[in-house]
């Protein structure tokens, strides 16, 4: 029997487990976000931390239907789609420290194995694997930085996946020093029509495999869709060995950006605060976001905008674009209404009817060869009829083909990524990545500067000439065509300093009101409290049009 580690961790940080119980998809991410927010809105520093229970190193090489949009940060980590949560609601940015995945864990235990630093012993899930979890667990608390490090366990409790990451959590809670760590756990209440009553049962079946396994989790939030009764709260408190107060709902909501306020109400962040005996009980500043919010429920015009994509059956795929969207709306006081569009649905014959009545049209990221011309007929349709078009990353890479096509005459252009023997790539992979045969973290990722030139909407949108975006890109614009573009209309307006990079590709106001193509992911900064420019601007300029 391998003997547990005897050793106190002594640290001033709080920490705060959350984990999840009966079903995927209950929102952990949006409630860590949301405590996060508040605790930030009481003066604290916090940060918050997402451990992935697949064996993946990141989801980078992930299919979108598989798990959602690939975030990244500026530091060009692939992560979990939750870090654009938090990115969001605290408007702070994450590193690669903030998205930790079981293959991340097992591939650092098994190279230090193959570089003898076991000295020999027999590796084990307890105590390698744990140890390697919790020092990952522990590490954004040691920078000194943050007064609470929030950290988001993946998965369900009881999935074999995540059960090296509770053992470690259940190490902690007496590893660390008393009263500085604590367990909330999210589970599902649901609502039988039928019976036409809530059950706690798999709320009670859910916390009694987390306590099997050695947590006892100091809060339970019930997510649920009708508002929990005095007398089930203290069910639930009694069959699951909580104090009847720390039993709190999180009742669906119309916003997720409503949900801290609701936390709020059902006194969350006040639990947290005094179980760790963090001494600030200021009341949070959430005026701001109250403003948003009153912006987004009370809108005084609407828009229709389509977003053209070949994963647009899973929201989560683009979740940072539809966010960046309902952001750019609320700036507007403008309802924005999304009409997902399926770019392999998409053909010449087709496309009025597909987008017509659509005042903006946004051509969505993405890899691969499927759904392609649907896109570019998009982009055609809205460059001929001057409807508001926003492409970004493989969008912007469309409306290059498209232009390259229907206005320069080049009838085969289109990118190497697709048809390597076309005689006009105008779009080529980029130099450092054609020796690459490694899938998995290779690309062109994280954050950029771009050099803007002076007198184009692009500048006018951003008011500054030197700026910084995310990236996620093999191929890019050929500098070969620059001329033929430039001389046809199509401007290439900004560029990488250092390497010469196109990074944007803009019609000018004289020929169309609104058309723009970046190369960068400019979703990924957008938050509720500063809208992103381009996307602002987008919106407004779909307003406008007639």
């Amino acid at each position: 029997m391998v003997p547990f580690c005897t050793q106190v961790i002594f640290m001033e940080t709080k920490f705060v487990f959350i984990t999840g119980g009966v079903v995927s998809s209950l929102g952990k991410g949006i409630i860590a976000a949301s405590l996060a927010k508040l605790l930030q809105a009481r003066g604290l520093r916090v940060t918050i931390q997402k451990f992935d229970p697949y064996i993946n190193i990141d989801p980078g090489t992930l299919n979108p239907y598989e798990h959602g949009e690939c975030y990244v940060t500026d530091d060009g980590a692939e992560t979990d789609l939750d870090l654009g949560h938090y990115e969001r609601f605290l408007g702070v940015h994450t590193s690669k420290a903030n998205n930790v995945t079981t293959g991340k864990i097992y591939n650092t235990v098994i190279t230090k194995e193959r570089e003898g630093a076991y000295l020999g012993k027999t590796v084990q899930i307890v105590p390698h694997i744990t140890d390697e979890i919790k020092r990952r667990m522990l590490l954004l608390g040691q920078t000194g930085e943050f007064d609470v490090v929030l950290t988001e366990i993946g998965g369900t409790v009881g999935d074999m996946e995540s059960l090296p990451f509770i053992e470690a959590v259940r190490q902690l809670q007496w590893e660390l020093p008393e009263g500085s760590c604590m367990s909330i756990h999210l589970t599902l209440v649901p609502y039988l029509s039928a019976a036409k009553e809530l059950k706690t049962k798999p709320t009670q079946h859910s916390v009694q495999m987390l306590q099997q396994a050695g947590v006892q989790p100091d809060v339970i939030i019930c997510r649920t869709e009708h508002p929990l009764s005095d007398e089930l709260r203290r069910k639930v408190a009694l069959f699951c060995n909580v104090k009847p107060g720390h039993v709190i709902q999180s009742i669906d909501a119309w916003s997720i950006y409503q949900v801290p306020l609701n936390m709020h109400a059902e006194h969350l962040d006040e639990l947290v605060v005094r179980k760790l005996g963090i001494e600030n009980f200021n009341q949070p500043d959430l005026s701001k976001l109250e403003e948003f919010l009153d912006r987004l429920k009370h809108p005084k015009k609407e828009v229709d905008i389509a977003l053209v994509g070949k994963y647009v059956s899973l929201q989560d795929a683009y979740k940072s674009i539809l966010e960046a969207l309902v952001h750019a709306g609320a700036a507007n006081s403008c309802k924005v209404h999304i009409h997902s569009v399926n770019s392999e649905e998409i053909t010449a014959a087709n496309v009025t009817d597909k987008l017509k009545g659509m005042k903006g049209i946004l051509v969505a990221p993405g890899f691969g060869s499927r759904g392609l011309e649907g896109k570019v007929e998009a982009v055609k349709y809205a460059r001929e009829n001057k409807i508001p078009f926003f492409g970004i990353c493989l969008g912007m890479q469309m409306c290059v083909v498209e232009f390259a096509r229907n206005v320069l005459g080049f009838k085969d252009a289109d990118s190497t990524e697709v048809n390597p023997e076309t005689t006009h790539p105008v779009i080529d992979m980029m130099e450092d990545q054609k020796k690459t045969t490694m899938k998995g973290g290779t690309m062109r990722l994280g954050a950029y500067e771009c050099e803007i030139t002076k007198d184009t909407l692009s500048y006018k949108i951003y008011g500054s000439k030197l700026i910084s975006e995310r990236h996620r890109h093999r191929y890019e614009f050929n500098a070969r065509y620059a001329d033929d573009f430039r001389k046809a209309g199509l401007i290439t307006s900004g560029h990488n300093p250092q390497t010469g990079l196109t990074e944007i590709v803009e019609l000018p106001a004289s020929v169309h009101p609104f058309f723009i193509g970046v190369q960068f992911h400019p979703e990924y900064k957008s938050t509720p409290e500063n809208p992103h420019p381009l996307f602002r601007s987008f919106i407004a300029a779909a307003m406008n049009f007639v």
